[in-house]
C-alpha cells in the first residue's frame, strides 16, 4: 500500500482528535462544550464543507438515540418494570442464583432496545426493590445487572450509541474508498444478534458460576439500600409489613353498613388501605365510606392477620389482586415518609379533623415522634411539628399535597404521572415498532419515530413528557464529534494512519490479530475519551486498515462499535457511574471485577466476528 503524504490538513485533524482527548482525560471542560468547540473549529477552517457542518443534528443515530430515549420512557410510564420485579421474584422463588440470573438476563434484554443508561435507571429501583425483599446486598446485584446491560447493548443496531452510530459511519465512508473497492451497506437491525448473545451468555455465566467469589466479603460496600425506599425499612423501623390482599363482602358479614372508619377499629383489623363499591375504586378512601354486601376492601398486613380478620368478619380473601391491580402497582402508589414542618397548618389538627383521605388522598399508617413510633388509635392524634407521617397514597396525589408545603416528603418517589392502564397500548406499539425495524427497507430511525409518535398520539407519553425524556448532553455530543469522523476520513487522516501502521506489523501477520489490537485500541481510547468519541474516531481507521490488511472493512468496522462499549471497569462509562455509589463500589472492586469480563469481551467480539464475516 502506497503511503499517503502528511498534509495540512491532516495535521490540522490529528491535532483536533489530540486536542480532543487530552480535554476529555482530564475533564476540566465539560465534554459536550469539547465537542462544540471541535465542530466549530472543523467549519472555521474548512476540513468539513460548511452545507454540512451541522448535519450531525440530523443524522439517522441522532434521531434513532432520541426516539429510543423517549421509546423507553413511556414503556417506564405504564410500570412495566415493576411488573417485571415482581415476576422474577416469584419465578426465582426466592432463591439468590436464580435471581440474580433472571433479573440480569432480563435487563440485558431490555438493554438491546434502550439505551444503556436508560436501562440501568430503570433497573436501579428494581435492583433496590428486589435486594430489600431479600434481605441480599445492593452490592450482590449491581454489577451483574450493569455488566449484562452492557454486553445486551449488542444485540441490536440500536442497543447502544456505538452501533446506533455505526451505519452512518459506514455510509459516511463511502465517499472516500479507493476505486474498486465494493460499497459498504449498512447492517440490518439484527446483524449483530449472535455476539449479542455470545457477550450477554459469557456475563451471565461468569456471575453465576464466579458471583459468590467475585461479590462476597471482597466486595467493599455493605450493600445499603436507600431506606426509604424499601419494603423493608418500613417493616423495621414501623411494623408495617405484608402485602395486599382483596377482601370481598359477603351478605352476612357483620361490616355491612359500617363505615369504613368503624370497620379500622374492629379487633385484629389489619390496614384498609382501598375500597371498591360498584364501579367506584379508591385508594385511601374517606373514614365515612360505607362498606355495603359486594364492597371490595383493599387490606395489607400479615398473611395470617389478614386471614384471621377474613374469617372472623365472613369476607371471601384473595391474594391476586383483581380489582386493585392498577391502584396498588409500585409505579402508581406506595409508602412514603413526610416531615411536618413548623409552618405546616397541620399542627394541632387530628387525621379526622384533616380528613386526609378524604381531601387529599391520603392515608396514614403511622406517625413517628420523638423516637417513639405511634400506631394505635393515630386517627385522634394531633401532629406536631417535627413528626414523621407515614403515608399510603397514590404518588401523584402526594405530590399534588407536598406542593402545598404542609409535609415535606422525604422519600423518593416517581414524580411524574404513571399510566399502569397504557400498558397494553405500550407493548403493542413497541412491538410494531420492532416488526417495523424488522421486516421493512426503512431507515432505523423512521421505525423508531413510528414508535413515538404512536406513543404520543395514544397518550402513553405526553409531548412535554418527551422532551424532558432526551439526554441533551448525549445527543449534543453525538451530534457535534460525528463531522469530526468526516474529517477523519474526507482528509485521508485515517488512511495515512492505517499505512504507517501495516508498515510497521510483521508480514503474513494474520488478519485477526490486527483486529484484536483495534478491539484494543478501541477499549482503551473508550476509557479516555468516551465510547461515542472513541467510534467517531476509531471507525474511519479501521476500515482504511481492513483496506490495507485485506480484511472485511464492515467486519473491522463493526468490532470497533462493540468494542467502544467494553467498558466494565471505570466510571466514565455511565452505566458504572451509576451503580458504583449506591452499591458502594471501589475504583479497585470495578476493576477487580471488570477487567477478566472485558477481556473475555474482546475475544468473544474478534471470534464471532470472524465466525460471521
Amino acid at each position: 500500500m502506497e503511503t499517503l503524504a502528511l498534509t495540512t490538513d491532516m495535521k490540522l485533524v490529528l491535532g483536533l482528535v489530540a486536542m480532543v482527548m487530552v480535554l476529555f482525560l482530564f475533564e476540566r471542560v465539560r465534554v459536550d462544550l469539547v465537542a462544540l468547540v471541535a465542530l466549530v473549529v472543523l467549519g472555521l477552517t474548512g476540513l468539513v464543507a460548511p452545507e454540512d457542518i451541522f448535519n450531525g443534528f440530523s443524522s439517522n443515530a441522532v434521531i434513532s438515540i432520541i426516539a429510543t430515549m423517549i421509546l423507553g420512557t413511556g414503556l417506564d410510564r405504564t410500570g412495566a418494570l415493576n411488573r417485571l420485579a415482581a415476576w422474577l421474584l416469584r419465578r426465582s422463588k426466592g432463591v439468590e442464583k436464580k435471581l440474580l440470573l433472571y433479573t440480569s438476563a432480563v435487563a440485558g434484554l431490555n438493554s438491546s432496545f434502550m439505551q444503556n443508561p436508560a436501562v440501568m435507571a430503570l433497573y436501579l429501583p428494581v435492583a433496590s426493590r428486589l435486594a430489600s425483599r431479600t434481605g441480599l446486598g445492593l452490592s450482590r446485584f449491581l454489577l451483574p445487572i450493569a455488566a449484562a446491560i452492557v454486553m445486551g447493548g449488542a444485540l441490536t443496531m440500536v442497543g447502544n450509541s456505538p452501533l446506533i452510530l455505526l451505519n452512518d459511519l459506514l455510509v459516511a465512508a463511502n465517499a472516500n474508498l479507493p476505486s474498486g473497492v465494493a460499497t459498504l451497506e449498512p447492517l440490518p437491525m439484527f446483524a449483530p444478534l449472535p455476539i449479542g448473545l455470545a457477550l450477554l451468555l459469557i456475563a451471565l455465566a461468569y456471575f453465576h458460576f464466579f458471583g459468590d467469589r467475585l461479590l462476597g466479603d471482597n466486595i467493599a460496600g455493605d450493600g445499603s439500600v436507600t431506606p426509604a425506599r424499601t419494603e423493608s425499612y418500613f417493616a423495621r423501623a414501623y411494623g408495617i409489613e405484608g402485602d395486599v390482599f382483596e377482601l370481598t363482602v359477603s351478605a352476612d358479614s357483620p361490616l355491612v353498613g359500617m363505615a369504613l372508619g368503624e370497620a379500622e377499629t374492629v379487633h385484629g383489623a389489619p390496614l384498609l388501605l382501598a375500597l371498591k363499591t360498584g364501579n367506584d375504586s379508591r385508594l385511601a378512601p374517606p373514614a365515612d365510606a360505607r362498606i355495603w354486601v359486594g364492597s371490595v376492601i383493599g387490606a395489607m398486613g400479615a398473611r395470617q392477620q389478614v386471614a384471621d380478620f377474613a374469617q372472623n368478619n365472613m369476607l371471601r380473601m384473595s391474594t391476586r389482586l383483581r380489582e386493585f391491580g392498577d391502584l396498588f402497582n409500585p409505579s402508581r402508589a406506595g409508602i412514603s415518609e413526610a416531615v411536618v414542618p413548623p409552618t405546616s397548618k397541620f399542627i394541632g389538627k387530628t387525621q379526622a379533623e384533616l380528613a386526609l383521605r378524604k381531601n387529599y388522598g391520603i392515608s396514614l399508617l403511622a406517625v413517628n415522634r420523638d423516637k417513639d413510633v405511634l400506631r394505635d388509635n393515630i386517627r385522634n392524634l394531633p401532629l406536631r411539628a417535627g413528626d414523621m407521617l407515614v403515608l399510603h397514597s397514590i404518588w401523584q396525589d402526594l405530590a399534588q399535597t407536598a406542593a402545598n408545603r404542609d409535609f415535606v416528603v422525604v422519600t423518593d418517589y416517581p414524580k411524574g404521572e404513571q399510566r399502569p392502564h397504557k400498558f397494553k397500548i405500550a407493548m403493542a406499539i413497541f412491538a410494531v415498532t420492532m416488526l417495523i425495524a424488522l421486516g421493512s427497507e426503512l431507515p432505523t430511525s423512521i421505525a423508531l419515530m413510528t414508535g413515538v409518535a404512536g406513543m404520543l398520539v395514544c397518550g402513553v407519553l405526553k409531548m412535554d413528557e418527551a422532551y424532558s425524556a432526551i439526554n441533551w448532553k448525549t445527543v449534543f455530543l453525538m451530534a457535534c464529534l460525528i463531522p469530526l469522523g468526516w474529517a477523519m476520513d474526507s482528509s485521508g487522516t485515517a488512511a495515512w494512519i492505517a499505512g504507517h501502521t501495516i508498515e510497521q506489523l510483521p508480514e503474513g501477520l494474520p488478519v485477526w490479530t490486527i483486529q484484536l489490537t483495534v478491539a484494543l485500541l478501541t477499549a482503551a481510547f473508550s476509557l479516555v475519551i468516551s465510547h461515542v468519541g472513541a467510534t467517531i474516531v476509531m471507525v474511519p481507521l479501521a476500515i482504511n486498515l481492513a483496506l490495507a490488511a485485506g480484511g472485511d472493512p464492515t467486519a473491522f468496522a463493526l468490532i470497533v462499535a462493540l468494542s467502544a462499549s467494553n467498558n466494565l471497569v471505570t466510571q466514565s462509562n455511565p452505566v458504572m457511574s451509576m451503580i458504583a455509589g449506591p452499591a458502594n463500589y471501589s475504583a479497585r472492586d470495578l476493576w477487580r471485577v471488570g477487567a477478566p469480563l472485558s477481556l473475555a469481551y474482546i475475544a468473544v467480539v474478534v471470534v464471532m466476528v470472524n465466525l460471521i464475516f
